[in-house]
């Protein structure tokens, strides 16, 4: 696997490698470049009319061993559209498609570009497009395909812009991000034989070394504590359960924490309620919510957030062994609240609704963010196109869907209520754990919500984002790290001291 580096710095005539410059629909191109050659201006006109481009956002006419451009291997002129097209801002999608075309060159990227108010701010989000399109997982691969190869070597993009200095400290704590979302990536792509509850919560670790707190709640731990529900879904499995803590403290010392919690179970059988043979394998991807959450702590603390921050994850496997749940078993959860366990293939409400309540109980935050790849229903009424999300709190679930729009790591708000509630009521229990087939995705948040009291709550179902990601210009990953950037954004924009 090839790396990407990224630098900033003024103009000057690259000896060797790509130049990448950027038209509009003018097709005039200008700056630091077109002073420097001033033949590009009537060499992209020729081109371009031979190759009827006409200087779309995101399209790229390419030019080898372009004629009086000396040194220069290949010229890239990348389309910014209409003026209007510039004020959205795609700049990192943008940048995502430069690396597709760049991987395993090298190149300068004349980014002093036309019509833009902040080309620092520009570049580091083409910097941070960048970063996340060159992401790929082939560790596991002995042998690749000869476009995989041509492809794989080190890429090296130069983005050359009016003030450099400022777009190094636009993109310091984009680096981290991209860093955060690249290793959620690293978490669900793994193979489940190799990341099982005790490796997960190993990763987890290794945050201290950016100065993030964490504590590790074993199994004897989590029945001392009394997370019986979290045990009771891995009891079937060969490895043992475990819950990771991670503390922030980069706010305030008197400042109320906020809290993310994320599902990670790291295989999903179904238990005894065993789901069909096809697809299984995908199950290893269950694990998404809590990759979001150790993603998150990463770039939080990669630039040094002004907030206090918890990350809580619960870490199980559900498996169909002798040992395993049965259906019609009923679990006395850490909240005193009993659950009759009507399907076990409902498991993951089991891990979240222990992980809640035990982080609200001993840190007391000013809201709680959930993320779970939690039910198939979810992708029934949403696809993959937004993360469904559920909340007792208005104003938490507005910022979250302005940090979705942001992002784009978009979140659709979906209904709780008394009728839905009811659904899971269980004649032998306080609840069941599923209320059946319709409503699913509404039920599986209505048990959450039995967990969390008066503390200002979410959930995000991201079972049709979290993982098998279809393709982007940022992403061609199948476990795209969705939510790194969400819940980045969502503390940075509205609780960051």
């Amino acid at each position: 696997m090839g790396t990407i580096s990224i630098g900033f710095e003024d103009f000057a005539k690259p000896e060797n490698g790509d130049l990448v410059v950027f038209v509009g629909e003018d097709m005039a191109a200008g700056g630091a470049a077109a002073a420097a050659y001033p033949e590009l201006g009537e060499l992209i006109g020729r081109v371009a009319a031979t190759e009827r481009f006409k200087g779309k956002s995101g399209g790229v006419l390419a030019v080898p061993a372009p004629a009086g451009l000396d040194g220069i291997d290949r010229l890239l002129v990348v389309g910014l559209g209409s003026e209007s097209d510039r004020t959205k801002g795609e700049w990192m999608k943008l940048g995502g498609i430069l690396a597709g075309k760049l991987s395993g060159r090298t190149a300068l990227v004349a980014a002093d570009l036309p019509g833009v108010d902040d080309p620092a701010e520009a570049a580091a989000e083409m910097a941070l497009g960048a970063r996340l399109r060159a992401y790929t997982f082939d560790r596991y691969k002995t042998k690749k395909k000869p476009e995989e190869a041509e492809s794989d070597g080190d890429t090296t993009l130069v983005f050359a812009c009016p003030d450099p200095e400022a777009a190094r400290r636009a993109d310091a704590p984009r680096s981290g991000l991209a860093a955060g979302v690249n290793l959620a990536r690293d978490l669900v792509n793994e193979p489940p034989n190799v990341l099982f509850p005790a490796e997960f919560a190993r990763r987890a670790e290794a945050l201290r070394e950016l100065g993030v707190a964490v504590e590790i709640l074993e199994e004897a731990d989590l029945l001392r504590i009394g997370m019986r529900a979290l045990l009771a879904v891995g009891q079937g499995s060969g490895h043992g359960s475990r819950v990771a803590i991670m503390r922030w403290n980069g706010g305030a010392a008197e400042a109320q924490p906020v809290a993310i919690v994320g599902k990670g179970v790291c295989f999903d059988s179904g238990g005894i309620s065993i789901k069909p043979s096809g697809g299984m394998e995908d199950m290893k991807g269950d694990m998404a919510g809590a990759a979001t959450v150790v993603g998150l702590m990463h770039a939080l603390a990669s630039r040094k957030a002004k907030a206090n921050v918890i990350g809580a994850i619960g870490l199980t496997e559900n498996m169909p062994d002798g040992a395993a749940q049965r259906p019609g078993d009923i679990i006395t959860t850490l909240s005193g609240q009993t659950v009759e366990m009507v399907n076990s293939d409902a498991e993951g409400r089991l891990v979240l609704g222990d992980v809640l309540w035990h982080v609200k109980e001993t840190y007391r935050p000013a809201f709680m963010v959930d993320l779970a790849t939690l039910t198939g229903a979810i992708l029934v009424a949403l696809g993959q196109e937004h993360a469904g999300l559920f909340a007792n709190d208005d104003t938490l679930a507005e910022n979250l869907l302005a940090a979705g729009r942001a992002t784009g790591e978009t979140v659709w708000r979906m209904p709780l209520g008394k009728a839905y509630d009811k659904m899971i009521d269980s004649k032998f229990a306080d609840m069941k754990n599923t209320g059946g087939r319709h409503g699913g995705s509404v039920t599986a948040a209505q048990f959450l919500k039995r967990y969390v009291g008066d503390v200002p709550w979410a959930h995000l179902d991201i079972a049709g984002t979290g993982m098998n990601a279809p393709a982007s210009d940022i992403n061609t990953s199948w476990g795209p790290g969705w939510g790194v950037r969400l819940l980045d954004r969502l503390v940075r924009d509205h609780y960051e001291g």
